[in-house]
This record gives C-alpha cells, structure tokens and sequence, in this order.
C-alpha cells in the first residue's frame, strides 16, 4: 500500500487544524498574550514612574504612549486593505485579524492611561471617545461573528434564500386558489397577506424582528376560530387557515434570516464610519499638540 511520508501527514494535518482554527485562538492564542503583556507592562510603567503630578498625555511617558496607540490604531486600520489581499502564513488574514482584534483591545488601556484620566470638552477627549466606540463596536462584532453564522445555518435548514422565496411562492398559490371560495370579507384578509410584501419594514424592524402590522398574522387570526370549529377538515377555512400557518412559519425563517444577517452587519455602519472619524480626530489632536508644544 501506498503512504504519504510522515512529514507530509503532519503538514497536511497541521495544514487542516489551522483552516479550523478561529482567528480568536490563532497560534495559541498568540496575539491574546503580546496585547495582554503590552497593556500589562504599560500599565505598570505608568503605576512605577516616579513622576508628580502623575502622567499625563503632556509627559514624557504620555507622548510615548501615544505614539504607540497612534502608530497602534493606523496599523488596525488597515485590515480592509489586508482583506483584499491573498497569502498564508504570519501575516495571513486570520492572523491579521487576531491581531487586529487582541491590539485593539489593549488600546483601551494605552489610550487611557495616555489621556492621564484628564478628560474634558476638547478634541483630545473626542478622539479618545472616538477610539471607545470604534472598540465597543469592534467587540459586538466579535461576538456576533462568533455566534449568529451557526444559527444563520441552522436557521437554512439547508435551504438557500431563493429557495426559501421560492418555498413562499409556492404556498401563496395554493392560498390564492383556496381562498376563492371564501366570502369577500375573508378573501380580503388573505388577499391582503398575499399582497404585502414580505421584505417591507425599516431596518429597526429588521433588527427586532417585530412585524406589528404583519397582514399574514392578522388573516391567521381572523381564520383560527373558524378553523377550531370546522367539522370538515377540507372545508374551505380550513384549508385556509392551515396554508396561512405554514405561510406564517415560512414567514418566521425568512425574517429570521433576515434578522440575523442584519445583527451581523449592523455593527460594521458604525465601526467603519467612527474609525474614519477617529481618525480625522487624531489628526486634530496630533495638529494641536504640536502646535502648542511649539
């Protein structure tokens, strides 16, 4: 029998770990501990310095910190540039966005202890607000990334999502040839349903997922009297009332993939947009520092 040589089994083995491995424990965890160990030895020069009053964004130690969350921060933005790029190794884009992720975090710590605890109205502390929310952003969308794609999966049920359109379709022309014989006053509530459309809704009803209005909850309503009381099973209501709830549980996964992909990008209308302003307020702050220094 033929067999790989040992050292091409490990590399393919080490080949396929590191394709599962998330960007979060990448390499052990690499970029975790350099961050973590960068906060912790800025945080204890800051503490140990002999210096009154204490360290502050106009000392010395201050400049040094914030040259090092500058330099920090135009290095972090540059992922999307990265993301356009394709190679493997170090500084693969699962390793670029561990660091990006792990780096950013510990800019909580160098921004801070840059700014002194002095904060007040001016454009150093914009900048260093700016900087939070990037980072607040940055961690739900940590968060969701980690855990929404598996239930978008689930959620499919191996279904595209032309299929599951397609699916809708395809119970809304049975519901159209039932409701025929209805009188006109409940054709009208199915009809109603059948003409709404089921991508209307702004995006804060995307993101809660609360379709108030919804003509398919109204209709299934009206009919689910009349269908507890049917004798005949293939009455007309009934019939009715048993298409709109399954158009009602299409409706369910539709929105709900909708809903899901929607928290999953929110985050990015922010992150993107407050890096941009975080740093058109670095370079203020950067400008007027120079400027009074000299």
């Amino acid at each position: 029998m033929v067999s790989l040589p040992e050292s091409k089994v490990d590399f393919h083995g080490t080949r396929r770990g590191a394709e599962h491995e998330s960007f979060l424990t990448h390499r052990g965890m690499r970029w975790a501990k350099i961050a973590g160990g960068l906060s912790l030895v800025l945080f204890l020069g800051y503490l140990l310095i002999d210096q009154e009053p204490r360290p502050n964004g106009g000392s010395w130690y201050g400049y040094t910190l914030g040259t090092i969350g500058l330099g920090l921060i135009v290095w972090l933005s540059l992922l999307g540039v990265r993301k356009r790029r394709i190679n493997e190794g170090h500084w693969s884009l699962k390793a670029w966005t561990s660091a990006h992720v792990f780096l950013g975090l510990s800019l909580v710590v160098i921004g801070t202890l840059h700014t002194g605890f002095q904060l007040g109205w001016n454009v150093h502390t914009l900048a260093w607000a700016l900087m939070m929310l990037v980072i607040a952003s940055g961690i739900y969308g940590v968060v969701v990334y980690a855990t929404l794609p598996e239930r978008l999966s689930a959620n499919r049920k191996q279904m595209t999502r032309g299929q599951m359109v397609e699916a809708l379709a395809a119970i809304d022309r049975q519901l159209e040839q039932a409701a025929q014989p209805l009188p006109r006053d409940e054709a009208d509530l199915v009809i109603a349903a059948l003409e709404q459309n089921v991508f209307a809704g702004g995006g804060w009803v995307r993101l809660t997922g609360r379709y108030r209005h919804c003509a398919t909850a109204r209709a299934l309503t009206a009919f689910r009297e009349d269908f507890r009381a049917a004798s005949d099973q293939q009455a007309p209501k009934a019939r009715v009332s048993a298409l709109l709830r399954t158009r009602s549980a299409q409706l369910a996964q539709i929105r709900l993939q909708m809903r899901l992909k929607a928290l999953l990008e929110v985050w990015l209308f922010i992150h993107i947009p407050a890096t941009i302003a975080l740093l058109t307020a670095l370079l203020a702050h950067v400008i007027s520092v120079f400027y009074y220094w000299g």
